[in-house]
């Protein structure tokens, strides 16, 4: 497990530098079907991370956003990558993406990095080990209550479904990539993020592990674990918060649910 780790580790921040080569320079981008950008530093990174993560381990499994899955053997580890999560922040310039890697055995997360070489934050997680930033250990938010908590959520979503009268002084913010909304969560910037948007395994993998060492927790709006299935497995929300305030903003979610009559 360590030296996966240093392997994963050491190939994010080459990742990093070169995203960042980009970031800086100017990138070329063009969008693969409607609403889905994509620019060249996405296929850089990919290539680079590829070539370093399976080169070194050609018998684990591969999964990515840009590269698709390779087959692997169903008992192997399966490296699962978003390249640039946040590629429309990046494209624009904005300091809200992130480079995701995480290492699932038997369909668990047990290594992770999330890295944004723009503000030079890099989460890392081994399982059973806590989650750090930049070497230092964090901790995912003891906030209790709605009121006043800080959130990484569309206050737009919450005012459309009449949520906004139970949430107090409740404070909205937003970054692009949503592995960077979670892992500020288990940072305890934030005391949760909220998404009712699909998303792909790639999207929140490495940082579900930072969320779950750091003490947070992980679900989807209906309250159950995230399942990564191996191949494109979707989820149709993500919860994330501190272990007091998950079970509030659960509750809270089931309104939309009811309403919906599902």
């Amino acid at each position: 497990m360590q030296q996966d780790a240093e392997l994963l580790f050491s190939a994010v921040r080459e990742a990093g530098a070169l995203a960042l080569k980009y970031f800086r320079d100017g990138v070329k981008s063009w969008h693969k079907k409607p609403n889905d950008p994509v620019s060249e530093a996405d296929l850089a990174v990919d290539t680079l991370l590829r070539e370093k993560l399976i080169g070194a381990r050609p018998g684990y499994g591969w999964l990515s956003e840009e590269s698709g899955f390779l087959h692997a053997d169903t008992a192997a580890p399966l490296w699962v990558i978003d390249p640039i999560d946040g590629t429309r922040a990046f494209i624009a310039g904005k300091p809200e993406f992130t480079i995701c890697v995480a290492l699932l055995r038997g369909g668990t997360p047990q290594l992770a990095a999330v890295f944004n070489p723009a503000t030079d934050e890099f989460f890392s997680a081994i399982a059973g080990q806590g989650a750090l930033l930049n070497g230092a250990p964090i901790r995912a938010s003891g906030h209790a209550a709605l009121a006043e908590a800080r959130l990484l959520a569309s206050k737009r979503t919450f005012d459309h479904h009449g949520w906004l009268a139970r949430m107090g002084k409740a404070d909205f913010a937003y970054r692009n990539s949503i592995a960077y909304r979670m892992a500020l969560v288990a940072a305890g910037r934030f005391d949760a993020a909220i998404s009712l948007a699909e998303k792909s395994d790639w999207d929140v993998a490495a940082a579900d592990l930072l969320v779950r060492e750091a003490g947070g927790r992980v679900t989807d709006a209906d309250g159950r674990p995230l399942v990564y299935a191996g191949q494109n497995h979707r989820h149709p929300s993500v919860v994330v918060a501190g272990p007091w305030l998950h079970d509030e903003l659960i509750d809270l979610l089931k309104t939309r649910r009811d309403n919906l009559g599902d």
